[in-house]
């Protein structure tokens, strides 16, 4: 049996630091970034005694099932589970909060066995932990970063009520972690879905066909919409542009209209958008009041942009959320870069001197939540990191990060053939966009500069 402690340190009442566990969100909150897990099943009751969790994740090449079940459940004091069904042969897990001087320790206690027994245990040491000991102090590490920062950004607004929220587009990269930390924070937050809806907080709408029941968006504080058909998913036909643009404008203005009606209206509306705005620029800090440029991810982003425009008119404060390249270990632009970059096959694409307007998923996270319940903050927002960088030096600083080379280029016409305008669009033309209204407000970042961002992304921390 392998003994695992980490301990986390935290200026925050105890009581809050364990509500925040007991939040659904904390699950995908404490995920690391660079694992994909997907939860399959969870008690609503997690984490009392004889609640379940089942959840799949990648460990290496294979698809693995975590099922773990709850046995100690003292608040504020413990909770603790054990691993009923998963890589490991035995797996229990403690976690024990302790206040003193103000400074909440969180301690975790982790007992293992790595499979095969004793030979699992010297195949383990002799690869130099890499394939278990690493992956847990990782993990860990990851975790307590992600505390300690959520706890913090909650802390800024704790004095102001917690607000009832709605958000369509809550499956996706962004939202599935926005969800996750405005749950942590003690927010009432339900999801609109395009399916039957199957909990509580969940409610049934049907954009393409306006089908929704006003009654049940009645009396939300905020609503926020991030919905629409993935621009980089698939190359650009014709059929294929007219999905991207009327999902995002059709869904976009049935639901600013059905706002509009509302006898309750919500405080604010957010609505996605990006920095596509801007059109292919070659100008150096462009901001909220640069003018819309030309092309069709403008065209896109301006009518995605004005079929907001019902919400307005009925006076609800309304921001636009103009977001770059949100890095994410496991999807988006990062997560579709990382596997060449790791077979050393990755460098620079096209002359790599277009830029790229990249922000940390914790900055994006954290940036809506600053705009969310600053009630002076409307209209447009870039949410990018004050340092774009050029095409070139985003590869060199993934190259340096994960330890790969990053000098084989991907040339234009190669570009073209593979992705078609798609790629050309999104891959060989950018734009220098500066969060100048972010930081007017005082907004402070988690990461300025890209390489601590793709560190923390990726786990791939310096060694101290």
């Amino acid at each position: 049996m392998t003994e695992f402690t980490h301990e986390t340190l935290t200026e925050t009442p105890k009581e809050t630091v364990f509500d925040w566990h007991e939040r659904r969100g904390a699950f995908h909150r404490l995920t690391p970034p660079w694992e994909m897990v997907l939860e399959k099943r969870a008690d609503d009751d997690i984490p009392a005694v004889g609640s379940e969790r089942i959840m799949k994740f990648v460990m290496g090449p294979a698809k693995m099932t975590w099922h773990a079940k709850h046995t100690i459940y003292d608040p504020p004091n413990s909770f603790g589970e054990t691993m009923l069904k998963g890589p490991f042969w035995k797996w229990d897990h403690e976690h024990i909060f302790e206040e003193e001087d103000g400074v909440t320790k969180v301690t975790d206690k982790v007992s293992y066995k790595v499979p095969f027994g004793v030979l699992g245990e010297f195949v383990d040491k002799l690869l130099g932990g890499r394939l278990v000991t690493k992956r847990i102090d990782r993990m860990f590490k990851a975790r307590e970063i992600r505390l300690q920062r959520d706890l913090s950004q909650h802390e800024k607004y704790r004095s102001i009520p917690r607000k009832k929220i709605l958000i369509a587009g809550s499956s996706g990269l962004i939202g599935t972690q926005l969800v996750a930390f405005l749950d942590t924070g003690g927010h009432d937050v339900y999801r609109l879905v395009r399916r039957r809806a199957e909990r509580e907080d969940e409610i049934e709408w049907d954009p393409k066909n306006e089908i929704i029941n006003p009654e049940e968006i009645e009396g939300f504080d905020a609503i926020i919409h991030l919905g629409g058909e993935g621009i980089g998913d698939k190359r650009w036909s014709k059929k294929r542009k007219e999905e991207i643009l009327t999902s995002r404008t059709g869904s976009t203005a049935f639901l600013a209209k059905t706002i509009s009606e509302l006898k309750s209206k919500p405080e604010v509306f957010m609505l996605a958008s990006a920095v596509g705005y801007y059109g292919h620029s070659d100008r150096e800090n462009l901001t909220e009041d640069s003018e819309l440029g030309v092309g069709y991810l403008s065209d896109v982003c301006s009518a995605w942009e004005k079929s907001a425009q019902a919400v307005v008119d009925c006076g609800v404060r309304t921001i636009w959320l103009r977001t770059g390249i949100v890095l994410s270990g496991i999807g988006g632009a990062l997560g579709k870069m990382l596997f060449p970059f790791k077979m050393n096959a990755g460098g620079p694409i096209a002359s790599g001197k277009q830029w790229m307007p990249w922000i940390s998923m914790d900055d994006q996270i954290y940036a809506m939540h600053e705009l969310l319940l600053n009630t002076e903050a409307s209209g447009p927002y870039n949410l990018t990191a004050p340092n774009p960088v050029s095409q070139k030096e985003f590869a060199k600083t993934l190259g340096h990060v994960i330890n790969r080379l990053a000098i084989a280029p991907l040339p234009s016409f190669v570009v073209r053939i593979l992705f078609g305008k798609m790629g050309v669009d999104l891959l060989t033309k950018g734009q220098h966009v500066v969060p100048h209204r972010l930081e007017e407000i005082g907004y402070e970042f988690t990461h300025k500069d890209l390489e601590s961002a793709l560190r923390d992304t990726l786990g791939m921390w310096k060694s101290s």
